[in-house]
């Protein structure tokens, strides 16, 4: 026999359970030493543990641990295994940090490794230690670690408003939550305070500092405090996580969360707003809950939004709400106080007008013995009596339609001609028919009734029949009168029959209802997704999103979707279909895009429903994507009261998430086919470029050797041809240079450029760059202003060579004759920098990153020779050296372009005779 609180799991609940142990099984487990703040006993308690469990024979090591200088915490490492640090160079420093290659390496069973929040060096794996231990949790290594209550991400602006200090190491949330294992580290805070004293938290002089800022008492209690809380959210997900695994169906009073029932009274506001200051006053979470039975189904509906709207006011002031479906009240609130572990059910007071009407609050108590009932008082004056009229109405069955009338009467006339068709069937049966069968006549009546029509049309057809069975048939016939009492049991029987059949049947109606409209939200947010996995483009979604919601929801829908420039605009169809002014903004029909695009911008829905703008007529929901909001989808439902239904909008915001999710698809679509051409292009223009380079550098290399052949000609040309021939060679050289440009940029963007990195001084590159420029510079003045402790630097002299070129001749080719051009370089940081700048006229606004691009120049309109490549080949070579060149304007007014190279580490010289000596190149 199963226990007494036995329930059968949720599968979907118990494979997601089972799919993460089975997740967790191949990962390394995580435990985390939590305190309110540092000198609690964290790393001491992990330190104990970790010894207890090599002494069991387990393989434990130290990754890192911090004692701070405290003797007790250092004490406790001897013995273990610890891994050396890795040495991590940073301006001019040497930091110690975590080796997590070493401990792949090693791969023990157990891994300690402290401060999980710690933001490690510039240079390692991963930016945050958290990330490590993620890596070694990968890896199957179990792993101990510790943190304070302040590092939590989301604690950290509360911490902050507390202490007056902002925390910068925080690790996400997500990490603390997703831990196999919290151990609570907790002290009080006079100890602690007087641990501070004693110096086993700080060095004395941090120690005096810390108690006059972080470490004042206030600051600790209210830490402590919150460190608990966070601890109990974090163990409650653990019971729950058990109790569905091992199906436990009893309420474990282990949580302080409310369970807040609402009724069809009008008092139920009253009972939102109490339940919401208690679950204020005891710092709880709430939960809301509506059953609607096929009872409350048949209100009306202005009573029905009414219950609604109250539900909507509950998940205002931070409950979670839900609509529950079933035959009885109190079995749908027990079960879900069950199997959400709720310790406190708020209900309001019952008002039942008959005495034997057992109320709610009776009969939970019955199934629920072992749980707190709070019971809300009514509200005196108006509000109570309509809750009493209402209560009344539901008791009595007398509801009024939508429309005001009387319930509908044709399912009972239909119920009395049953009957008396079945009595007029059964009378020239009589003869040849016993009594016991005639009652089976009208039994299958009685369920053919309660199958047709339901509870109401049943409950008088049991009554009509026994009155009809008794009047027609039994002797004396036509009188109800009884000669045998026999038929007391049968009439009785009949009669129960009746009512439990027709009890059965519309339970069993009501529940086929609801299963349907719950498969019919399944298949159409199947079908939904179905369709938008097929979709290329973005009409088509407006197209498939427009009629899927029309037919689910009956309300017409508009997908409005932003332009460049972030402005929602209508997609040609909707413009269309409402009307031509629609498309300029205008509010046609009841739709604004105004309100739209204010959903838009913020991302929050708006209009009905809503607490912004509710009159309007169109609900406006954002569609909110991974990356981005995409548009807005704007509803005009045909009723209003549907918008308010928690189903019907969990349904919305999940078609509205499909949606989202497939625009954004449809982008990165679009964006990969534009990339795709872009590449393409890029590649054909190169191969073009190469092509045309490698033919063109033969002809030209002969038309500059004839060229300089024909100045150089005996007997010696005249002066005027000599000028012809000099000028020629010269546009030679020119032509040269720029075919030398593109199969240069060409080959560095194929990747077939290799650097051949050497060891050299950056003096001497810039001399023969200088050189190789003279003849650009002849008419320019040019200065260097290099540092006099310029280290050896690791580049390709060629390469770097034509980088201080280019610059060097882009520099004269934009400056007038006699403008002053500097070349400078120093060291900055980790990096060797160099300035190449002038005094002319300086760079065109807005210019300084395009001047970069390919086929880019500084004056679009110029006799100024040059195809755009210079700059382009620059930026190409000094990446591949992995620096960075930008540009600017100079300290002498003009422009100005720097260029970084990494130092690294120079290789030792080794020692030289200075006797063996003879000359030395003297720098000057």
């Amino acid at each position: 026999m199963p226990p007494a609180d036995y329930q059968r799991p949720d599968p979907d609940a118990l494979l997601a359970h089972v799919q993460e142990q089975e997740r967790r099984a191949e990962r390394g487990k995580l435990r985390i030493y939590f305190g309110a703040s540092a000198g609690v006993g964290k790393t001491y308690a992990m330190l104990s543990a970790a010894r207890r469990m090599q002494a069991e024979g387990h393989d434990v090591i130290v990754g890192i641990v911090e004692t701070h200088g405290r003797n007790e915490t250092a004490a406790l490492l001897d013995g273990l295994e610890v891994l050396p640090r890795k040495e991590i160079a940073y301006r001019d420093k040497t930091i110690s940090e975590f080796d997590i290659d070493a401990a792949l390496a090693r791969r023990p069973a157990l891994i300690l490794v402290d401060e999980l929040a710690h933001s490690n060096a510039p240079g390692s794996r991963h930016p945050k230690r958290w990330q490590d231990v993620h890596e070694l949790l990968d890896a199957g290594i179990d792993v101990f670690t510790t943190v304070n209550v302040q590092h939590l991400e989301t604690l950290n602006d509360v911490v902050g408003g507390i202490t007056g200090i902002r925390v910068a190491e925080t690790l996400p949330d997500t990490v603390f939550d997703q831990a196999d294992e919290v151990v609570l580290v907790d002290i009080p805070a006079d100890d602690l305070l007087a641990r501070l004293s004693a110096g086993k938290v700080y060095q004395p002089l941090q120690a005096e500092r810390a108690s006059r800022n972080f470490f004042r008492k206030g600051n600790l209690i209210a830490l402590r405090e919150l460190a608990l809380r966070r601890t109990a959210d974090r163990i409650g997900d653990d019971v729950q996580a058990y109790r569905i695994e091992k199906s436990i169906n009893g309420v474990w009073k282990t949580d302080s969360d409310l369970l807040v029932c609402v009724g069809p009274g009008a008092n139920c506001e009253h009972v939102i707003r109490s339940a919401a200051q208690l679950a204020v006053q005891l710092n709880a979470k709430w939960h809301a809950v509506y059953v609607e039975t096929p009872q409350l189904q048949s209100l009306p509906p202005a009573h029905r939004e009414h219950i609604l709207k109250t539900l909507k006011l509950a998940q205002d002031l931070g409950a979670t709400t839900a609509v529950l479906s079933g035959n009885t009240v109190a079995h749908e609130i027990v079960n879900y106080a069950r199997s959400h572990n709720f310790s406190r059910i708020v209900l309001g007071r019952d008002h039942s007008k008959w005495p034997w009407q057992t109320s709610h609050l009776k009969l939970i108590a019955h199934h629920l013995s072992d749980i707190d009932l709070i019971e809300i008082g009514r509200m005196e004056g108006k509000g109570s009596s309509s809750s009493q009229n209402l209560s009344a109405r539901l008791s009595s069955g007398l509801d009024e339609t939508p429309g005001g009338k009387k319930p509908r009467y044709m399912p009972y006339v239909w119920t009395v001609a049953a009957c008396i068709f079945t009595a007029l069937l059964a009378t020239p049966l009589l003869p040849h028919l016993d009594l016991a069968n005639i009652v089976m006549l009208f039994l299958l009546t009685e369920v053919l009734i309660a199958v047709r029509f339901g509870r109401g049309p049943a409950v008088l057809a049991a009554f009509l029949s026994v009155a009809v069975f008794d009047f027609f048939f039994v002797l004396p016939r036509f009188s109800f009168a009884v000669s045998d009492v026999q038929y007391l049991v049968t009439f009785s029987v009949l009669l129960v029959v009746g009512l439990i059949v027709g009890q059965l049947t519309s339970g069993l109606r009501f529940q086929a209802r609801i299963a349907a409209h719950r498969e019919g939200r399944a298949r159409a947010l199947y079908e939904f997704a179905r369709e938008l996995s097929s979709a290329l483009q973005a009409e088509q979604i407006f197209e498939i999103t427009q009629s899927f919601i029309q037919r689910t929801f009956r309300a017409k829908a508009v997908l409005l979707l932003p332009d460049d420039a972030a402005r929602l605009r209508l997609p040609a169809q909707a413009a269309d279909g409402i009307g031509s002014d629609a498309a300029n903004g205008k509010n046609v029909a009841g739709l604004d895009i105004g309100i739209a695009q204010w959903a838009f911008d913020r991302a929050t829905p708006a209009g009905m429903g809503t607490d912004t703008l509710p009159a309007s007529t169109y609900f406006y929901l954002p569609l909110v994507a991974p990356m981005r909001t995409r548009g807005v989808l704007a509803i005009q439902p045909e009723n209003r009261r549907w918008i308010l239904i928690p189903e019907q909008r969990q349904q919305l915001d999940t078609f509205a998430a499909l949606a989202a999710i497939a625009l954004e698809r449809v982008h990165y679509i679009e964006v990969a086919q534009d990339a795709l051409v872009r590449m393409e292009s890029e590649r054909l223009r190169n191969s073009l470029l190469s092509a045309l380079s490698h033919d063109l550098r033969t002809p030209l290399t002969s038309l500059i050797g004839l060229s300089e052949s024909l100045t150089m000609s005996k007997p010696p040309l005249t002066s005027s041809q000599q000028e012809l021939a000099q000028a020629l060679h010269e546009e030679a050289l020119r032509m040269g240079n720029l075919v030398s440009n593109l199969l240069d940029m060409a080959r560095i963007q194929s990747g077939e450029v290799k650097l051949n990195l050497q060891w050299l001084q950056f003096e001497e590159v810039v001399g023969s760059a200088l050189r190789a420029s003279q003849s650009a510079i002849a008419h320019h003045e040019i200065k260097t202003r290099l540092a006099h402790d310029l280290p050896l630097v690791r580049f390709d002299a060629v390469l770097i060579e034509r980088v201080l070129c280019n610059l060097i001749e882009n520099a004269a080719k934009y400056t007038p004759a006699g403008s002053r051009i500097v070349i400078a370089a120093e060291i900055s940081g980790h990096f060797l920098e160099v300035s190449v700048y002038d005094n002319g006229p300086g760079l065109p606004a807005g210019q300084e990153e395009a001047i970069f691009d390919k086929f880019t120049r500084g004056e679009r309109e110029s006799a100024t020779p040059g195809v755009g490549l210079g700059l382009a080949i620059c930026r190409a070579i000094v990446e591949a050296h992995q620096g960075t060149i930008r540009a600017a304007h100079s300290p002498d007014d003009g422009a100005c372009i720097n260029f970084t190279l990494p130092l690294g580490t120079p290789p030792a010289m080794p020692d030289i005779d200075e006797n063996k000596i003879t000359t030395l190149d003297q720098r000057p």
